[in-house]
């Protein structure tokens, strides 16, 4: 491909909407274009390298019989109510119209429509198990779309289903599934992503894990320890306190507190360790607006993803009416006489001495005992665990909190969508039985970005060479000089005839456009040919990620640039799980 038939600027400026690296320099090198909130469109570089990745992952779920199919976009409404999700689905799904009147949806994600393909097939065990994927355009309609593809309303995904006939089974699968995306990851040049337990959210099921690629711009939390190997999302990290009561057992008093309201406030007020003390938050449920007061330590913060749940339904942070009956800024345990939802976190069991609300206007406790005042408690695990908190593992207080980005997740889903679709299979005992099921997902334009993300330098991304847009960018710094021109030429032709993917630059242009340009594109490979190089009948060889700078005889180039591109596939093949290669 010549440079100058490329479809797509590229130019110096930082755009000022773009928060993080990768979106910035995808948008200057000519990747994408905003054509809405949270929706691109992709100019060719973007679309080869997302190709590549389409096609690695394709060549991974083939090899663990994986069987590509293609679901609709849009959906009736009637398949998921089946499944219950219309509804229990908030504004993210989009719900329509046709000119009929018809209730449709567009897919955000493909459980209804996996189970709908295979209902009628996989009526006898003898079919199981079996694994289908997609790869699809979805639509999400993200509150806050932000950082370019990394959270997009509409995205390219691949999507995973497979059926089986017992929970071992599952879990085998899931075992391969598990090794099979780690080399997807290796093999698009990031095999430093680590899998994390993870909450499954609205897809449901006992057990998933996410893929997280650590970055300082994620927007995910990661609780990681080092000392065992434990990682886990925070939404899903159990927090494991331990109340060592420095402070002396003491009466429970009332104080007053006036204006006093936060309780860091009240602690500072009474000359008091936030850590002793028992703070309330306060959410309702959305499908009533039932309060729900969630009791924990002053210093920990309530983990809404654990409360939901624990609930098993949405909820919302509170207003606080002067009809609710509670006191805001002065709720405590202690005779609280409010009909609501109490729940205690487990960062208060065996606590004493703690400074509470006391339903009081102004007012607050002191020498608060959980065990002595509060009667009837049980204690569930509803706050995040912290920096430096002991890890669930190993016990050790060596837990790190570090932010990453999900590039894929895994569910064992179970039947939560067989049953409610009622599908069933025949067992060998003339049983009907509900199938299992397990999900697998990875997000294609968001993985493109998140290697851009850790692959670049400030002049532009470095693409491993397995999806790099072009293998090899050719830069004839003199096409005007004939020499130059005719060698230039040459290795385009022989390189492309061999089965090589090239970029070709020979517009006229300062060398420094050239270079910038060539930046921008990140091709793995770059070959220079010039006057200069030439009277002494050599071509410069650099890899864009400096590893590589050499010249070489020019008859000995195209054999130098093949030896150069094995070298960093060999690279990349050193860094994946056994049993996988990149070709």
């Amino acid at each position: 491909m010549k440079l100058d038939k490329i479809v797509g600027d590229r130019f110096k400026e930082r755009p000022a909407d773009c928060v993080i690296d990768s979106h910035a320099l995808m948008v200057r090198g000519g990747y994408m274009k905003y054509v809405a909130n949270g929706i691109y469109s992709q100019y060719p570089p973007l679309k080869r390298v997302t190709k590549k990745i389409e096609n690695i992952i394709r060549q991974e779920m083939d090899k663990i019989d994986g069987q590509e199919v293609l679901f609709p976009v849009v959906m009736p409404a009637e398949l998921w109510e089946e499944s219950g999700r219309y509804t229990s689905i908030g504004n993210e799904m989009l719900r329509m119209k046709d000119r009929s009147g018809s209730r449709i949806v567009l897919g955000m994600t493909h459980e209804e429509a996996a189970v709908h393909l295979v209902r009628e097939y996989g009526q006898t065990y003898t079919k199981y198990p079996f694994m289908i994927y997609q790869i699809q355009t979805k639509f999400r309609d993200e509150a806050r779309p932000r950082a370019g593809l990394i959270r997009v309303r509409e995205f390219t995904m691949k999507d995973a289903y497979s059926f089986h006939t017992s929970q071992e089974d599952l879990e085998a699968y899931y075992e391969i599934c598990f090794e099979a995306y780690l080399r997807i990851f290796a093999r698009a040049g990031i095999p430093e992503v680590v899998a994390v337990k993870s909450d499954s959210g609205m897809m449901g099921g006992s057990v998933s894990h996410e893929y997280m690629l650590l970055t300082p711009i994620g927007e995910d939390s990661i609780a990681i320890c080092d000392d065992c190997g434990y990682s886990a999302n925070m939404e899903a990290a159990e927090n494991i306190i331990e109340n060592k009561n420095q402070v002396p057992k003491a009466d429970l008093v009332k104080v007053e507190t006036p204006h006093k309201e936060s309780i860091e406030d009240v602690c500072e007020f009474l000359q008091r360790q936030v850590e002793s003390s028992c703070k309330a938050v306060v959410y309702q449920k959305n499908s009533n607006d039932e309060y729900i007061v969630v009791f924990v330590r002053g210093d920990m913060e309530v983990n809404e993803t654990k409360l939901r749940n624990y609930i098993g339904e949405e909820i919302h942070p509170a207003v606080i009416t002067e009809e609710c009956g509670l006191t805001a800024g002065y709720i405590g345990p202690y005779n609280l006489n409010t009909e609501c939802i109490r729940l205690f976190d487990n960062s208060l069991k065996g606590a004493e001495n703690l400074v509470c609300g006391a339903n009081e206007t102004g007012y607050h406790y002191t020498g608060l005992c959980m065990e002595r005042d509060v009667q009837n408690v049980e204690y569930h695990d509803f706050s995040k665990i912290l920096e430096g908190g002991i890890c669930p593992n190993c016990g050790k207080h060596s837990i790190r909190i570090s932010r990453g980005i999900e590039v894929g997740n895994i569910f064992q889903l179970g039947t939560k969508y067989t049953k409610a679709m009622d599908m069933k299979y025949t067992d060998a005992d003339g049983n009907l039985q509900y199938p299992i099921m397990g999900c697998y997902g990875i997000g294609v334009g968001r993985l493109a970005a998140s290697v851009c993300e850790v692959h670049h330098d400030d002049y532009g991304p470095v693409w491993p060479i397995s999806i790099a847009p072009w293998e090899v960018h050719i830069c004839c710094l003199r096409p005007d000089d004939e020499q130059v021109k005719g060698v230039a030429d040459n290795l385009y032709e022989t390189l492309m005839n061999d089965g090589i993917e090239v970029v070709y630059d020979d517009r006229k242009v300062r060398p420094g456009v050239m270079f910038s340009d060539a930046d921008l594109l990140g091709v793995p490979v770059r070959v220079i040919v010039s006057p200069k190089n030439l009277s002494e009948n050599l071509c410069e060889i650099v890899t864009r990620d400096k590893s590589v700078a050499k010249k070489v005889p020019v008859e000995e180039t195209v054999s130098a640039v093949k030896e150069v591109i094995n070298q960093l596939f060999e690279e990349i093949n050193s860094h994946c799980p056994s049993g996988s290669r990149s070709v």
